[in-house]
């Protein structure tokens, strides 16, 4: 593949954002819940997670790590453009990387967003906070959102081999009838139901990631694993539902089952950032201690090389589509290659229509 990437002149990395330090805790998760109505009890309770940690989040450093790569990636790929990052919730922000981004003359940028799937909070939310960070800095370059990338082979090969990898930690006599739990943030049931242009995308971009991984590991091994689509993270209020079952609940119904092991796969993640090591390596790793179930969580992609070219390959296809040309565009599963702009009405906020960027409304 070429690699022209005219008319972008520079790639901005955005993110969710994470506490560095203690006193960061409080004012950043009241930065992601601003409007959200979550009980207060709610916010103490997540802050302890963070506080378990030193009271630092993960994601800014594995988000630095990131971009070294994905510079080093560029540059060996003959690919001469700036980097630059902005997380929706805490520093540094979007309007601040906008900013820097105008005083260096950046025109028109190509964003990676770090949330694989549709649904409001994984795209249309970004979309929103993009929007009102360019209404507030003059001169900011124009932008466009590099596509969903759930079911690109960069994303899901470090999934397999991470999975095939975990299979091979478990003990012998428990790998054959091994469960692989496939786990991602809930949200809440209508969120889904409005994702992508025609509702339900969250959950079936998943499913089709879920069962390329299934497939791809039966044609390692010769063996099909017995597979779940699990959640995990809720934070709304308890009447309003959200996706089930919890990865806690549904390790307890394996054991009852007699299940041998698990593998947890954290399908829903591009990196080890909070939902990880604490839901996941903390709470979901107990539950399985507690009920003797052997259980081995798999990477996250990280900086595995070829989920860091991921970025690459979508920003020289986007290019090529900007420009008028038909590029391949790579992936696997049931699924197509997901839309360049996002439709009116995509994944449409449930509280209150807000500007947003990089779609068709925009």
């Amino acid at each position: 593949m070429t690699s022209d990437v005219r008319p972008y002149d520079a790639v901005l990395l955005v993110s969710f954002g994470g506490p560095e330090k203690p006193d960061d805790v409080i004012p950043f998760l009241e930065n992601v819940t601003r409007g959200k109505n979550i009980p207060r009890e709610r916010l103490a309770e997540v802050g302890e997670h963070y506080f378990s940690f030193g009271g630092r989040s993960p994601i800014n450093d594995q988000n630095r790590a990131f971009l070294a790569a994905l510079r080093e990636d560029l540059a060996g790929a003959g690919i001469d453009l700036p980097v630059y990052w902005g997380n929706r919730n805490w520093d540094p922000y979007l309007a601040d990387a906008l900013r820097q981004m105008a005083d260096d003359g950046v025109q028109h940028a190509a964003c990676f967003v770090t949330s694989a799937y549709s649904s409001y909070s994984g795209c249309r939310q970004y979309r929103e906070d993009l929007a009102a960070a360019l209404a507030d800095v003059p001169g900011a370059p124009v932008l466009d959102r590099l596509r969903h990338y759930f079911n690109h082979p960069g994303f899901v090969e470090p999934v397999v081999d991470a999975t095939l990898a975990a299979l091979a930690e478990l003990p012998a006599d428990s790998r054959n009838d091994a469960h692989l739990v496939f786990v991602t943030h809930s949200i809440p049931t209508s969120m889904n139901d409005a994702s992508g242009p025609d509702g339900g995308w969250y959950v079936r971009q998943h499913e089709s990631a879920v069962a390329e991984v299934v497939e791809r590991v039966r044609q390692e091994t010769g063996h099909r694993f017995h597979s779940e689509l699990v959640y995990c993270s809720r934070s709304g209020p308890p009447q309003v539902p959200w996706l089930e079952p919890d990865v806690n609940d549904h390790l307890e119904a394996l054991s009852e089952q007699e299940a041998t092991g698990v593998v947890i796969v954290p399908i829903g993640f591009v990196s080890d950032h909070m939902e990880v090591i604490y839901d996941l390596d903390t709470e979901a790793l107990d539950t399985a201690r507690k009920l003797d179930l052997p259980a081995v969580r798999a990477a996250t992609p990280g900086v595995d090389p070829r989920f860091v070219a991921v970025v690459r390959d979508l920003l020289v296809e986007r290019a090529a589509a900007e420009r008028g040309a038909e590029p391949e565009r790579r992936s696997v599963g049931e699924l197509d290659a997901s839309w360049d702009r996002c439709a009116v009405g995509c994944c449409p906020n449930p509280r209150a229509e807000r500007p947003a960027v990089a779609g068709a409304d925009a």
